[in-house]
């Protein structure tokens, strides 16, 4: 097939680009940058640069790429992971996740595109129901004020694309990255890494709150299941282990030969940087990933953080 992902040069682009050019696809892949050009090129993408906030801009190569299918992974969280401003931290991406997806959906419809398979993610579904969900579940509705921006950019994500009837339209809610290119890896400018090294990351609370990871080569796997497979609707991708931060944060600091993370009140965060840090340490819920590797025959190469931390992050 003729596929165009739209933030090819991202963490998961970067791996999702050549797994797809090995079965055989042609990709299309933009970047924003015109020095990531030549990388994609390399990876066996044809590159085009846009801006994914300019609705003509993007109509413009989207018509010209006359894609099957169309992959938004466009996010703009490349930077220091900072919970004091998280609000401001996720703006942009917040606009990629409504403003960019609108005007890839309308580039989409106009060009015929029979799939369109976009990025979601695990960390926001709804605080009741057990400490795992699956499909069913639904995005909260009550979030934090200061997360509100953010889950409401993911709950506008995820309902115009499984919504779309003109086409097959499919969210994927991965758990959080690991691996190269993400921020927890053995490159040397990793930012959660160089944080958690520098014991910038506590254990907030109980640190009961549970996540689901994904090492980054699996999330590109499934995606590419999804591409290929895929029926209308939502996908889980995480592995086969959702884990409270108490326990996965300790292990992956000790994978990376750092001192165990503070613990910190959960009064004492709330106060300095607000209260949406402090939902996703302790009320976080992890998900499921029964009916993609049902379904769609999905198989993660790492099925736990616990070997994937010792053996995936380089």
């Amino acid at each position: 097939m003729r596929i165009f992902i739209a933030g090819a040069s991202g963490a998961i682009g970067s791996q999702l680009v050549p797994q797809l050019v090995a079965r055989g696809h042609q990709v299309v892949g933009t970047t924003r940058s015109a020095a990531k050009t030549g990388v994609l090129r390399a990876l066996g993408a044809e590159p085009v640069i846009v801006d994914a906030l300019d609705p003509d801009s993007v109509a413009d190569v989207v018509a010209r790429a006359e894609p099957e299918v169309i992959v938004h992974q466009l996010t703009a969280l490349s930077g220091p992971t900072d919970f004091r401003h998280m609000k401001r931290m996720a703006a942009d991406t917040n606009r990629l996740r409504t403003e960019g997806t609108d005007h890839l959906l309308a580039a989409a419809r106009a060009v015929g595109v029979g799939k369109f398979v976009a990025q979601s993610n695990s960390l926001w579904m709804e605080r009741a129901g057990g400490p795992i969900a699956d499909e069913n579940g639904r995005i909260e509705p009550n979030p934090p004020p200061d997360a509100a921006e953010a889950v409401a950019a993911l709950r506008h994500l995820e309902e115009a694309v499984t919504g779309i009837g003109w086409a097959d339209g499919i969210a994927l809610r991965y758990g959080g990255f690991y691996g190269p290119g993400t921020h927890i890896s053995a490159e040397p400018d990793a930012v959660m890494v160089t944080q958690i090294r520098k014991r910038k990351i506590p254990v907030v609370g109980d640190g009961g709150g549970v996540w689901s990871m994904v090492h980054i080569a699996d999330a590109a796997s499934a995606t590419v299941a999804a591409i290929e497979r895929g029926k209308p609707g939502i996908y889980h991708v995480g592995d086969d282990e959702p884990a409270a931060v108490r326990d996965w944060l300790p292990e992956l600091a000790r994978v990376l030969g750092a001192k165990p993370p503070r613990r910190v009140p959960a009064w004492l965060v709330r106060l300095l940087v607000g209260k949406g840090p402090v939902n996703l340490m302790t009320q976080a819920r992890g998900i499921s990933s029964e009916k993609i590797k049902r379904d769609l025959g999905w198989v993660p190469r790492y099925p736990t953080w616990r070997t994937g931390f010792i053996e995936g992050l380089g």
